[in-house]
């Protein structure tokens, strides 16, 4: 298990990496922020992970994210659901996630604002955008981003706070900014976005040279998965 030590030096390393990455892209690296992937790893290491000053979590399995939001000594932190949405999970994804960062259908944006509290602050969502031609995995095509966004800023339950994607390995820059320029080109109709999530730990350099706000961590700071017993 990682100790609260060990991931204040892993921490320390990965924000160097965004300074020294965001001055070659000439932006400030107060702009981007770390969300640490916690997925496979124990409530323990998110709990050392808050004690060393993060804050935001991945998760891509809803059962596996509730039990750690349940676990002791776990209030603080934000959740965010960054799998592939299953029609099962939507209620427990909008009664107990901060945000969701996935949402490629129209009957996902209903499901999700429809089982939202409405005691709850609005869901936090981003639309998932295909980053390459070729690429398969589920994701919106770019040009159908502006419908459902307008979709999302209509529901009373969800608040619309930007793009999300997941390049190719080996992607060129010309991937990343392409999500950048669609980004620019929604917040220039009024849409007043604030969240450009790309880049992992493999390529976050790439990710923030080319205007990422949101960087998902998971390796760089916790190691890798631990195995299935």
């Amino acid at each position: 298990m990682m100790t609260e030590g060990e991931i204040v030096g892993r921490l320390a390393a990965v924000r160097a990496r965004i300074v020294a990455a965001a001055k070659r892209g000439r932006l400030s690296p107060q702009d981007v922020r770390i969300l640490a992937v916690s997925k496979a790893h124990g409530a323990e290491v998110v709990r050392a992970a808050l004690r060393a000053g993060l804050t935001d979590f991945g998760e891509n399995y809803v059962g596996e994210a509730v039990a750690k939001m349940d676990a002791p000594r776990s209030s603080g932190a934000r959740w965010h659901f960054i799998g592939r949405l299953q029609s099962n999970k939507a209620r427990l994804v909008a009664e107990r996630f901060d945000w969701m960062h996935t949402v490629i259908r129209e009957r996902d944006v209903l499901r999700l604002n429809a089982r939202r509290p409405a005691d709850s602050p609005p869901l936090n969502v981003c639309i998932q955008v295909r980053m390459q031609d070729g690429d398969d995995r589920p994701a919106l095509p770019a040009d159908e981003a502006p419908g459902l966004a307008a979709l999302i800023g209509a529901q009373k339950r969800l608040r619309l706070r930007g793009l999300m994607g997941m390049p190719m390995p080996g992607a060129p820059d010309d991937a990343y900014r392409r999500l950048r320029a669609l980004f620019d080109e929604l917040n220039g109709s009024g849409l007043g976005l604030d969240t450009l999530s790309m880049g992992m730990t493999a390529d976050l350099e790439t990710a923030v040279e080319c205007g990422a706000t949101l960087v998902r961590v998971g390796t760089a700071l916790f190691g890798p998965r631990p195995r299935p017993r």
